[in-house]
């Protein structure tokens, strides 16, 4: 099966094609990650976003039953140099061809994933077409063109209706906010006591406040965080109902949770050329002076200035480009971070992140 890949300006690649036979259209990204390819591709951070691998070599470890992100595969595609189709490992149910093929999700590989990436980190991410099908050259870029990618996909890519993970013996009650919040962010929070009551996006401020939770969580997800103009209105409003003292309502923002707390503030955001997206950021956290190993999937930011006389101030900075990676109320209990302290896939050195949340809602500071 042959494969191609065309980029927005014309750039075209020519591989070979595996997993479903289809062509798909959307935004062109690379991931640095060496290992958790399940994981990355059922995140839906990824919705229709085709994800570039630069380690050379994808599908080794096959595929299991456990590391799911959501229920399905998001990204709208997979470009690798390398495929392994005997995989080795004693979890693995399938390879990775079979399951590209279960899950409608296209692939192509033996192209040069070094220049691919190298192409967008000097000319940013853009608009891509792939297919495995058997297409003519001119009538896949006519395909291109008459596409146009969304910047909403975070009004979609979460639970469509009210959804409770409870546990006897769970002390705390937490609301979670789902734009796309990927599982193991909900096991972090659910391990350490929280029973969560997740909700759509679009939720009014009003019928969250009125299960009076303990804290609430805004979880990660995908797409321009400034097409979330209503999300962004009810976060206002939760905000302004969270207070310190016996009464306080903490909330903790990852990724998108993080970038709509800015927006409610009155900040603004920015896209970024070619976005975050590994497991290798290394990101400095002010409050204790120390450095991590972060996991993210990114591709706008804060702009650091625009929240400065916001009654926010940035606690976290990213070590390669200096863009924030953090910030904190100066009077209320809210408080966020860029990246994705769970550490699927990815180092969990910040898993501290869940404990601070706790804590405020023990009634602690920030």
């Amino acid at each position: 099966m042959k494969g191609i890949i065309i980029f927005e300006d014309g750039t075209v690649f020519k591989g070979k094609g595996f997993g479903w036979s289809g062509t798909r259209v959307g935004e062109l990204v690379f991931n640095t990650a060496m290992t958790g390819y399940q994981k990355t591709l059922t995140d839906p951070s990824y919705s229709e976003q085709i994800i570039t691998m630069t380690y050379p070599l994808l599908g080794n470890y096959g595929i299991n039953e456990t590391d799911y992100e959501s229920d399905r595969i998001y990204a709208f595609g997979v470009v690798a140099n390398d495929v392994c189709f005997q995989p080795s490992n004693w979890k693995s149910v399938m390879n990775i061809d079979a399951w590209l093929k279960e899950q409608k999700v296209p692939g192509v590989y033996n192209v040069d994933t070094r220049e691919i990436t190298r192409k967008l980190r000097n000319e940013g991410n853009q608009k891509c077409l792939i297919s495995n099908e058997d297409i003519p050259l001119s009538q896949l870029k006519a395909i291109l063109a008459a596409e146009t990618l969304r910047g909403d996909q975070m009004k979609d890519a979460g639970t469509k209706e009210i959804v409770k993970w409870e546990r006897d013996g769970n002390k705390y009650n937490v609301a979670v906010l789902d734009f796309g919040v990927k599982t193991n962010i909900l096991k972090e929070l659910f391990n350490r006591g929280c029973n969560l009551t997740i909700y759509p996006y679009g939720t009014k401020a009003r019928i969250i406040l009125a299960d009076k939770p303990d804290g609430v969580f805004l979880t990660n997800g995908p797409g321009d965080p400034a097409e979330a103009t209503e999300a962004v209105t009810i976060i206002e409003k939760l905000i302004t109902n969270s207070n310190y003292g016996p009464n306080q309502m903490p909330i903790f923002g990852i990724c998108m949770g993080h970038q709509l707390i800015a927006l409610s503030q009155g900040g603004s955001t920015y896209k970024l050329k070619y976005g975050h997206r590994g497991c290798n950021h290394g990101v400095f956290d002010k409050n204790n002076g120390r450095s991590f190993i972060t996991s993210q999937n990114h591709g706008y930011a804060v702009k650091a200035e625009s929240i400065v006389l916001k009654g926010l101030e940035v606690t976290h900075l990213n070590l390669n480009d200096g863009t924030v990676e953090g910030m904190q109320h100066l009077s209320k209990p809210v408080f966020s971070v860029q990246f994705h302290p769970e550490s699927s896939p990815g180092p969990n050195d910040t898993g501290y992140l869940f404990d601070k949340f706790i804590d405020l809602m023990e009634g602690g500071t920030l």
